[in-house]
């Protein structure tokens, strides 16, 4: 797998982040914090999430997937568009 190092980066920062939410969340919950307050909270690293995955999208798009696109063997372009389809289809919801 080909990884963009600035990218690799970029996610490891985003997920120490979300690492200290997760654990302010906990704490929050601890202390019977406002339910609508932990909600947000919540939400927000739902967020962040999406960003380390759409990250992680486009790395695999540029690097993993092209270049089995562009192998022309039939069985592993078509291994990828499945691959490709079922990540889509997982994360519309």
């Amino acid at each position: 797998m080909g990884v963009d190092p600035g990218l690799k980066e970029a996610n490891q920062n985003r997920l120490r982040r979300i690492e200290g939410q997760v654990r302010g969340l906990q704490k929050m919950v601890e202390q019977d914090r406002y339910c609508a307050d932990i909600i947000t909270q919540v939400a927000s690293v739902q967020e962040a999430l999406r960003g380390v995955a759409r990250n992680l999208m486009k790395n695999h798009l540029h690097h993993c997937a092209a270049k089995a696109l562009k192998s022309r063997k039939k069985e592993e372009s078509a291994a990828m568009y499945n691959e490709l389809l079922e990540l889509i289809y997982a994360h519309l919801r």
